[in-house]
């Protein structure tokens, strides 16, 4: 059963948003599928005192003014590291990089593993959980794109520099402040700079961490986001790369005799674009590109396309694909039978599988985030999507994904840009929202529980 506030637990009022934040929050929340949950209307006792000691406590407010006093600093890494490019399956100029600052800030165990991940513990004082934050290394973009930032009406513009650049500038930062500090948290932090969250990195990077470590408590993700936003569901989603064979053959001269490979993937389209999804948990799915054929007078020996599919829950993800699948079977069984052969086969390959999973709303770590921002003047937007957080939530280990801070636009584009103005505010609420979860010797105890660790 999950854990619930006391009746006689105290409300928490959440600052209401200005305008301005609430249209950005909206529009964030609007692009991932919408609020996906509603926050929690009050918090457990423990959560509401840990950050109310944090919060009054003269060490973290000295913690905080560092935070601030290193901006500048912090966004002189995120320059230098979006102009290392890192390609997915290509992060590793940039990993050297994280590495090279990991280890001058004090970590210098830091090490970069088979997968290509960036890994580096703090270690805590002692018997609490182990807490994994990460941003990712890789962008969208190919090699050979200009990613040099440029500045022009206060903001910082380059391709990846948001998504996720930032989030691996805030870690470094958090990194140096707490050791110049000598704040010592009870719990272990993970700090991670992850490979393979974009595209067809298939989360491998995520993946070989939960694999490597066993002992992993929780997770808090950086991502670009606008404050009060916590990401607590996991859109899970299948990729397909379906490939069509037959023997080919001239337009003319062999109509009737052989089966076209185009037209059984027309086929095949036409009935993946009939099948029906529920609306909830939000189900989807897209035949992404297309190609095939020699020439405009040949039947076509062969064709493919690459297919998408998503949903908020596992169970109609599957049941989606395998309509998907016996869809693409029928169409090949109806092209052959038109000319009464059997020569046009297809294959199909998995080239995308990322689990998905769920933080449920009342959970320590979605309440601590909660209050958290509620500290700061934020109120809470819960949200969904595909991120490094689908990896710990489909193995059932508390997860989330918060902002570093700044105001950011241009996902995935090459006028992809960054306001970093006041940023350290916003890094300054999320390692709050760290803090409280692996606690702070002698200010605060640990929110995020100690389980046993995991079996292979």
């Amino acid at each position: 059963m999950p854990r619930t506030a006391s009746p006689r637990s105290v409300s928490l009022r959440l600052a209401p948003l200005v305008l301005a934040l609430a249209s950005a929050a909206a529009g964030f929340a609007h692009a991932q599928g919408g609020s996906v949950a509603a926050p929690p209307a009050q918090v457990r006792p423990e959560v509401d005192k840990a950050y109310t000691q944090l919060m009054a406590a003269p060490a973290i407010q000295k913690l905080l003014d560092a935070v601030k006093a290193d901006h500048d600093r912090s966004v002189e890494d995120l320059k230098m590291l979006t102009e290392i490019e890192a390609p997915p399956f290509k992060e590793q100029k940039r990993a050297e990089a994280f590495l090279a600052r990991m280890k001058a800030l004090g970590l210098s165990d830091a090490k970069i593993d088979a997968e290509g991940n960036v890994v580096g513990l703090r270690k805590g004082t002692g018997n609490g959980p182990k807490l994994l934050i990460s941003a990712h290394l890789d962008t969208v973009f190919p090699a050979g794109t200009d990613v040099k930032v440029k500045e022009r009406d206060g903001k910082l513009y380059a391709p990846g520099i948001s998504d996720d650049t930032r989030g691996l500038s805030v870690l470094l930062s958090w990194l140096k402040v707490l050791n110049d500090n000598k704040i010592q948290t009870v719990g272990d932090l993970l700090f991670v700079g992850n490979v393979g969250e974009e595209e067809l990195g298939n989360l491998r990077g995520m993946k070989a961490i939960f694999r490597d470590n066993l002992d992993i408590d929780g997770m808090v993700g950086l991502e670009p986001a606008p404050d009060g936003t916590v990401l607590m569901l996991g859109t899970g989603s299948h990729r397909y790369e379906v490939s069509f064979k037959g023997p080919g053959g001239h337009s003319y001269g062999a109509f009737g005799q052989v089966p076209s490979a185009i037209h059984g993937m027309g086929r095949a389209i036409a009935k993946i674009a009939d099948i029906r999804t529920p609306s909830f948990p939000k189900t989807t799915f897209t035949v992404g590109t297309v190609g095939g054929g020699t020439s405009v007078n040949t039947i076509a020996p062969d064709a493919r396309m690459a297919v998408d599919i998503r949903s908020d829950d596992m169970a109609p993800l599957l049941e989606t694909e395998k309509k998907i699948l016996a869809a693409i079977d029928e169409a090949v069984a109806e092209e052959n039978k038109r000319w009464n052969v059997n020569t046009l086969s297809v294959s199909t390959k998995l080239i995308g599988d990322r689990p998905g999973g769920r933080t449920q709303s009342d959970t320590v770590i979605v309440e601590a985030a909660t209050r958290s921002n509620a500290a700061f003047g934020h109120k809470t937007l819960l949200t969904g999507a595909s991120t490094d957080a689908n990896v710990p939530m489909s193995l059932g280990i508390p997860a989330i994904i918060i902002g570093g801070g700044g105001k950011t636009g241009g996902f995935h584009a090459l006028s992809e840009w960054i306001d970093v103005t006041d940023g350290w505010k916003g890094a300054q609420n999320s390692l709050v929202t760290v803090l409280g979860l692996v606690g702070v010797q002698g200010t605060s105890a640990p929110l995020l529980e100690k389980r046993p660790p995991r079996k292979n």
